[in-house]
């Protein structure tokens, strides 16, 4: 694996790149296991590296999306804008349970905490509902990228937050006409989001968002759509 230096990044996330997250092969069978830092090396993904990941899109009760910007010390889009929260189910024996995609839902449980500070009773994995999932690859910068099979986790939750600074610059409730004028934004450069959330929001957010109290006609648990 390439010798990557780190003494230049946030100290705080790159004790995060020693996590254990869950590699898989392009049909989302569990194949090992690897280092969040050798996950996210674009060198590696050149070579095929694929990892389990998932995209929360957290919504209160009046049907307005919670978005976060990612602080300037993250690692891989720093200062970006994205759903709620964004991360990956570590190798462990918790998160690692496919069943129903148990072992996601925890894993988003726990982030939603660490990220927002969500308390853990406030959204429980049985709240976050399991949608479907996208594989898709983007570069970061010159070293860092990503390389993902995303569980797309939807859960609806008037929730209390405490965001982590380190984690999080600043975060919002969004309309739709709101998140489209951001997507403008975007478009125009006047702000940056994230690539898995620019292909979410185009392709398939709006739908799904106009149906949130019948998101189940909406299920394939068969399909990987490829971004």
């Amino acid at each position: 694996m390439p010798e990557i230096n780190t003494d230049e990044l946030d100290e705080q996330q790159v004790q995060l790149l020693a996590e254990m997250c869950i590699l898989i092969d392009e049909n989302d069978n569990r194949i090992g296991s690897d280092t969040k830092k050798n996950c996210h090396l674009n060198e590696n993904i050149d070579k095929g590296l694929l990892h389990r990941a998932f995209s929360v899109f957290l919504f209160n009760t009046e049907n307005k999306l919670l978005l976060q910007q990612r602080s300037d010390a993250k690692i891989t889009f720093p200062d970006c804008f994205t759903n709620t929260c964004c991360s990956h189910p570590l190798s462990t024996p918790l998160e690692l349970e496919e069943n129903n995609a148990l072992g996601i839902r925890r894993a988003a449980q726990r982030r939603l905490k660490a990220e927002l500070g969500i308390p853990l009773d406030q959204v429980t994995p049985e709240e976050i509902f399991y949608l479907t999932r996208i594989h898709y690859k983007a570069q970061s910068n010159g070293t860092w990228g990503e390389h993902e099979i995303d569980y797309i986790l939807f859960a609806q939750k008037n929730v209390t937050l405490d965001p982590d600074p380190n984690e999080i610059k600043s975060y919002c409730y969004v309309t739709q006409e709101e998140l489209r004028e951001l997507l403008a934004k975007a478009s125009r450069d006047e702000i940056k989001i994230t690539p898995w959330f620019r292909l979410i929001a185009d392709t398939f957010l709006f739908k799904w968002w106009d149906n949130l109290n019948n998101l189940k006609r909406y299920v394939d648990h068969d399909k990987i759509h490829r971004m």
